[in-house]
């Protein structure tokens, strides 16, 4: 190929003469940009250049900067404005420390602890966080999924009142505090964004429904089997029937009665929001008072509660470790999943930035300290964050008075909570996750993409029938697998021609599009990998074959000469996808077709070139636009049709233009450039 540059640099508009290029039959230049090949980085100097920003970065992190690194509640505290933010901070840490008290001892039960440890859980992890969490608003704590978690792996292992139980869950806060502290330091974070929002709407939802009926039994009156499926739930209820006792039942409906209306009112009206956080204690209050009055014996409840702070232990029951696993690297998910998303949200919607491998460390540092003073897994709370923020929360100092509130409750007050009743607990527990039954996202997933309401349908009900693991394996393994398919079938188009323009675009979004014979162009729109090249091959060779539904401009050849490879969307190529490349064009070559490649980045480039696959495809193949590239194969299609009209050699007369065209077309230099039709005017 001759090309003549129009810059020293070579990065001009390059001519290509026709008559060199194809061979001879004669026709007009074309204008081709030239693609410039790209020196090919050292490793070492990669390496280094890398080594050297890190050192660089660290060596310009100031005495200020490694404190917020560190600590990052120093961001808020060295910048408080106390006039403004002191008590919009004390009225949302009041208010949902309030709400934590009774919510701690309620999830407790739900994991099969004695209520005093929901408290420690509501009190070392709630100040450490505040110390390393970089949220300001989100509340941390037991939360009822994390409470199922803890209570579904350990109850095979032990029984819940057996000591051993007790010590295992606390051995898992510990567990589950290294790997969220490991995941922060290596930045694992991402991991976790392999599950799709799908899965995790239909496990919540089926949570929320074996969380609601374990806790009928505190409202039923007897003792029903403890399972994480839905159907010796429901047969346990059925075979106790005879047992039912209704002074808990209507107690404990008018309590969750009594919740739900005033959660309602809370999110209905904005002048009510602390009607929504008063709630649990307005259920806690009126039960105890009623029990202390009339000691009626069909009420069971809570009992004596330790009084005082939790004392220093280190963690025990080591030699269970590998049963606790499986359930730890669970929990862990559910953190990153409730608690850095909510994080993130809140940051978005109060203006500041949130790291979430921070942020993981953070909870991490918060579950290992609680471990030492007996709290079991704490994480993020949807409904503790929503109240924190909506009663104005602006700092990590809300979460610095939620732990003082605790402290006050485990001080003072636990002597008050021996008297109330467990239908008040299981209560708040029910009205907490009936906001994680997300019916509405099933409807919309149904309305928006049935592939994603499938995968909601299949967590959902595997989770129900199957248990909380196996529902999240098989969620996880279906929700990989449509990523792997889509990975493995990526989107192909078939590009044309937009009337008028140099713009090239998909034939089926863009009907009006046209194509020329003898000529496919392709675009490729995800990285060329060995699990997707065969998938490829197949459908580049379907494009030999006549495309219907656009219109075809240029001679009529009869074949396909040339398929042309849009490659701006393929981020990454590798060795299988190289040979495979390599094979097609011998394919191709055999059959007398010649693939041009247009744009390729300049990562493939370099794998291109160091593969020889440039050379072999040829360096007058390579292009930067699709439009240069189909100028030159059109010229070559011409010329294998000499009946055909040939391009004049000479310059073709502009086409009218208005006024505002005129302008638009107009170079820097005040000169109109030369038009560039592909076809004389009779076949354009």
């Amino acid at each position: 190929m001759e090309t003549h540059s129009s810059s020293a640099s070579g990065g001009g508009v390059a001519r290509v003469a026709s008559s060199s290029s194809l061979g001879g039959g004669g026709g007009r230049a074309v204008k081709v940009i030239p693609l410039q090949i790209p020196a090919p980085p050292s490793p070492y100097l990669q390496s280094a250049a890398l080594a050297s920003r890190w050192a660089e970065k660290v060596r310009g992190m100031s005495a200020l900067a490694w404190l917020e690194l560190l600590l990052p509640c120093s961001r808020w505290i060295r910048t408080y404005r106390w006039r403004e933010s002191l008590q919009a901070d004390l009225m949302a840490g009041i208010t949902v420390g309030v709400m934590l008290v009774p919510q701690a001892m309620s999830y407790a039960k739900l994991a099969g602890l004695q209520p005093i440890y929901g408290l420690y859980g509501g009190f070392v992890p709630v100040l450490v966080y505040a110390v390393f969490g970089s949220s300001r608003q989100l509340a941390v704590g037991p939360v009822a999924l994390t409470s199922l978690l803890v209570s579904n792996v350990l109850s095979p292992i032990v029984d819940s009142s057996d000591e051993l139980y007790t010590e295992l869950a606390i051995l898992l806060a510990l567990m589950v505090g290294i790997l969220e502290c490991l995941m922060g330091l290596f930045r694992l974070g991402w991991i976790i964004r392999f599950v799709s929002h799908s899965v995790i709407s239909g496990f919540t939802t089926a949570s929320a429904i074996v969380i609601a009926l374990s806790q009928s039994k505190y409202f039923l009156g007897y003792s029903i089997v403890r399972s994480s499926k839905i159907i010796p739930l429901v047969k346990s209820i059925i075979a106790g029937a005879d047992d039912f006792s209704w002074p808990p039942f209507v107690m404990g409906s008018i309590f969750l009665t009594v919740l739900l209306t005033m959660k309602h009112l809370g999110k209905s009206n904005k002048n009510l929001r602390g009607v929504r956080a008063a709630g649990p204690l307005t259920a806690v209050v009126l039960g105890t008072i009623f029990v202390k009055l009339f000691h009626p014996s069909s009420i069971s409840v809570v009992g004596e509660i330790p009084q005082g702070l939790p004392k220093f232990s280190i963690p025990r029951g080591f030699e269970h470790v590998t049963s606790l696993i499986s359930t730890a690297f669970l929990i862990t998910g559910v953190a990153i999943l409730e608690s850095v998303g909510i994080a993130k949200a809140l940051a978005a919607k109060n203006g500041y930035e949130l790291d979430s491998n921070q942020e993981l460390f953070g909870l991490g540092v918060a579950n290992i300290c609680g471990s030492f003073f007996s709290s079991y897994p704490s994480t993020g709370s949807f409904s503790r964050s929503a109240v924190n923020n909506e009663s104005g929360a602006r700092t990590g100092l809300s979460g610095i008075i939620m732990g003082i509130i605790m402290a006050c409750a485990l001080l003072f007050l636990t002597p008050l909570f021996t008297e109330i009743p467990q239908c008040a607990l299981a209560a708040i527990v029910i009205s907490a996750v009936m906001g994680l039954v997300d019916y509405e996202e099933a409807i919309f997933l149904w309305c928006l993409d049935k592939k994603d309401f499938l995968l909601w349908t299949i967590t959902f009900i595997t989770t129900l029938f199957f248990g909380i693991e196996i529902g999240v394996l098989i969620g996880v393994g279906v929700s990989l697998a449509f990523v792997i398919h889509e990975s493995a079938n990526p989107h192909i188009a078939v590009l044309g021609r937009l009337p008028g323009t140099t713009v090239y675009r998909n034939i089926l979004q863009y009907p009006e599009a046209y194509t020329y014979n003898g000529i496919v162009i392709i675009r490729i729109d995800s990285p060329i990998y060995f699990a997707n090249i065969s998938y490829i091959k197949e459908r580049l060779r379907e494009y030999e074959l006549d495309l219907d539904g656009s219109a075809k401009r240029g001679p009529d050849v009869g074949r396909i000469y040339f398929v042309i490879i849009e490659m701006s969307p393929v981020t990454y190529i590798d060795s299988s996808a190289v040979q495979a490349l390599k094979d097609l064009n011998q394919e191709y070559r055999s059959r007398g077709i010649q693939i041009a490649i247009a744009n390729p980045n300049r990562e493939v480039h370099l794998l291109l070139s160091r593969s020889n696959l440039i050379e072999m495809i040829g360096k007058e193949y390579f292009f930067v636009r699709v439009h240069d590239a189909l100028q030159v194969c059109l010229q070559h299609v011409q010329s294998l049709n000499p009946s055909s009209p040939k391009v004049s050699s000479g310059h073709t007369p502009p086409r009218t233009r208005s006024f505002l065209q005129s302008l638009w077309k107009q170079g820097s230099d005040g000169s109109t450039p030369e038009a560039e039709p592909l076809l004389p005017r009779n076949e354009v």
